[in-house]
């Protein structure tokens, strides 16, 4: 069938029509917007939210050229603290960040890095975590997701109202609140009743007197409030607490190559080593206003190998240690690859 010449020009300008309509659907493909949010449980006021998570979100959607959105939700608005790993596993959440102490036996090998002695720094703890999780110590604990970053606290002491703590016998009888089952068992194994909520419930606690302290870093004192209750401080390196910031696989899985790439460099070593600073200055930052303002200060800076409290540090880690054996999992080996890193680490 010959064609008029009626029918050429509408062919051809139907086919610039199409190739226009395609390019402009792969435009508005490449301009497209993905959201990604972002829960965790720490105050809005807080430096791990100001001047960590923040920075981290604006970075990204800098270098994406507008194209990743990061909306954070704090204070645990979008999921529990306790669930926030489970959500981001699920899709619920795209990225979350909780303690793994928060969800006990869940991350087992991991945790083993929170046993004291291994850490006096969050940089230090930080440093630890990555290179257990870089080199695949630890990493299989993670798979479920995609790990972004692991963060650390500092050496977690412990603060009270009017009850000074300066031997294991003075812990008998006190209820503290405990971040996780090592802290817990060191606690136990000084006579204390380790008592397990979440850091938001805390300040109530405090104030109604159904605790009778905690056992926290100096930074988190600040950010959930807790100077205002408490006017005794011992500050004792008995544990560390282990932190994570992950995503969902599928969420990450579904991005273009460019913005995987986006992510990938604002991930891993680079960013834990930048968080440990935070956490540093922090706890500097607590533990002077506590002074400031006349509170009671107990150093016990070297405690296992001091007479008194090596033995309830002592048995505390070993029982962590074979309760983890107990489940088929080699944590002699994981706390050995620690200790390495510790002294890679060490600031």
């Amino acid at each position: 069938m010959s064609l008029t010449p009626l029918s050429i020009t509408l062919a051809a300008v139907l086919a610039l029509t199409g190739c226009s309509q395609s390019n402009e659907s792969t435009t508005a493909n490449n301009d497209a917007v993905t959201t990604l949010r972002f829960s965790h449980f720490w105050p809005a006021t807080a430096a791990t939210h100001t001047e960590i998570f923040e920075p981290w979100a604006r970075k990204v959607e800098a270098e994406s050229d507008g194209r990743l959105k990061v909306e954070i939700y704090p204070s645990a608005t979008l999921s529990k603290p306790d669930a926030t790993y489970d959500a981001t596993a699920k899709g619920t959440v795209d990225i979350g960040s909780q303690l793994q102490g928060y969800t006990n036996g869940r991350f087992p090998l991991t945790q083993v890095a929170e046993l004291p002695g291994l850490s006096n720094s969050a940089t230090q703890m930080n440093c630890i975590l990555q290179t257990l999780y870089d080199d695949g110590v630890i990493s299989s604990e993670y798979d479920d997701t995609h790990l972004l970053f692991m963060m650390g606290t500092g050496p977690g002491g412990m603060h009270t109202v009017d009850k000074a703590i300066r031997t294991p016998d003075d812990l008998k009888g006190l209820r503290m609140r405990r971040p996780s089952a090592i802290a817990g068992d060191i606690i136990e194994s000084a006579g204390g009743t380790p008592v397990g909520l979440p850091a938001t419930d805390i300040y109530t606690s405090l104030q109604r007197g159904v605790l009778d302290g905690v056992s926290l870093p100096w930074d988190a004192t600040g950010s959930f409030r807790l100077i205002e209750l408490t006017n005794t401080h011992t500050n004792i390196p008995f544990y560390s607490s282990a932190i994570m910031v992950t995503m969902n696989k599928d969420k990450y899985d579904s991005l273009p190559d460019d913005l995987k790439k986006v992510i990938d460099d604002n991930s891993g070593k680079a960013m834990a080593a930048s968080a440990g600073k935070v956490f540093d200055a922090e706890d500097a930052k607590y533990m002077a206003e506590a002074k400031a303002k006349g509170d009671t200060m107990i150093d016990i800076l070297d405690p296992l190998n001091d007479p008194q409290w090596k033995g309830p540090l002592e048995a505390g880690t070993q029982k962590y240690l074979n309760n983890v054996a107990a489940l088929g999992l080699d944590p002699q080996a994981v706390y050995e690859k620690a200790q390495e890193a510790s002294a890679a680490c060490k600031v």
